[in-house]
């Protein structure tokens, strides 16, 4: 019996998982930041190393015992990333292991075959993907300066100065102001504008973006236009890996979406406004949006790099088990 581990090192959270390879969960375990990009090298790695000791010690298991390894990392984006991870991620003793970025995790949390595209949404965002022909790319990840216009931190943003152009009647009537009052426990826009202004506060929080949603879902129309905007660059990013893999010709396109805009929020507006652009240039596409933790992802990687069949029914466990939250 072959006992694999799957890692899913985030902004915030690094979760291991083991399970034998009929996808029997065996072991879990959680520790802080596994982005070296955030803490550093040296802090991720401890946090990573310490998630997986959690996840062996509730299995019963040695580190010898792992068959395989996958890690799946956010910001392992470059091979400049990379030639940092692979001897930091070398001394955990582990004989066999791989690393992607995480979001290739995402990628195979939704395809059967690692082929398609790829579009996270979340705090931030990305899109990449992989074809027949092994080629993978990367469209964003790296912020407003290099092209970024979607993810939960820009919309938040947007979301504010928007409330601010309707108050100030730069914009069309909306119940932004009032909703965003309100979310920071103000009478009116007013107040939030004075108190922003009067402590050099030039930051929101990202999940603003639950109030762009809420109007959104009301119908307002400055909301409505400005999640139809989000929809219309996550397109345009998908497009970008689509054009740059050479098409997916003769298939259709498998477009795997994730991160909490995404996969919880599922706006309409959003939603019309991606399938519009991304038809713009493509005839076949389907939407899928995962029913499992990205973490899952990695140990289906791991499986598949061992050459071991994955059912149905191991399919269905990855779904039930949740996320590190459960």
């Amino acid at each position: 019996m072959a006992y694999i581990m799957g890692v899913d090192g985030g902004n915030s959270k690094t979760f291991t998982v083991i399970t034998d390879e009929e996808g029997r969960l065996l072991g879990r375990g959680l520790a802080g930041c596994g982005n070296h990009q955030g803490p550093g090298i040296e802090e991720a790695i401890a946090n990573i190393s310490k998630s997986a000791d959690i996840a062996l010690e509730q299995a019963g298991l040695k580190y010898e015992d792992i068959a395989f390894v996958q890690y799946g990392l956010a910001g392992a984006d470059r091979e400049k990333d990379f030639q940092l991870l692979r001897p930091a991620l070398a001394r955990l003793p582990f004989p066999k292991w791989d690393v992607v970025c995480d979001t290739f995790e995402g990628l195979r949390t939704g395809t059967h075959d690692n082929i398609g595209v790829v579009l996270v949404c979340g705090s931030g965002t990305n899109a990449a993907g992989r074809n027949r022909e092994g080629q993978t790319v990367q469209t964003g990840g790296f912020g407003y300066l290099f092209g970024d216009r979607t993810g939960g931190g820009d919309m938040a943003k947007e979301t504010f100065s928007h409330a601010v152009r309707s108050w100030d009647l730069r914009e069309v009537p909306s119940v932004l102001p009032s909703k965003v009052a309100k979310y920071f426990g103000y009478s009116n826009m007013g107040r939030v504008y004075d108190h922003f202004l009067d402590n050099d506060i030039n930051q929101v929080p990202r999940d603003l973006t639950l109030v762009l949603h809420e109007a959104g879902d009301e119908g307002d129309e400055l909301a409505v236009r400005l999640l139809r905007r989000a929809g219309d660059e996550l397109g345009r990013s998908a497009n970008s890996v689509i054009r740059r893999l050479g098409g997916f010709p003769g298939e259709t396109i498998r477009i795997v979406m994730v991160g909490s805009v995404v996969q919880e929020g599922r706006n309409p507006h959003l939603l019309a406004a991606l399938r519009e652009k991304i038809a713009e240039q493509n005839e076949r596409f389907e939407f899928i949006i995962p029913k499992m933790a990205p973490v899952y992802g990695s140990l289906l990687l791991a499986m598949d790099r061992l050459g071991l069949p994955v059912s149905e029914a191991i399919v269905q466990r990855f779904e039930e088990y949740g996320g590190y939250q459960s």
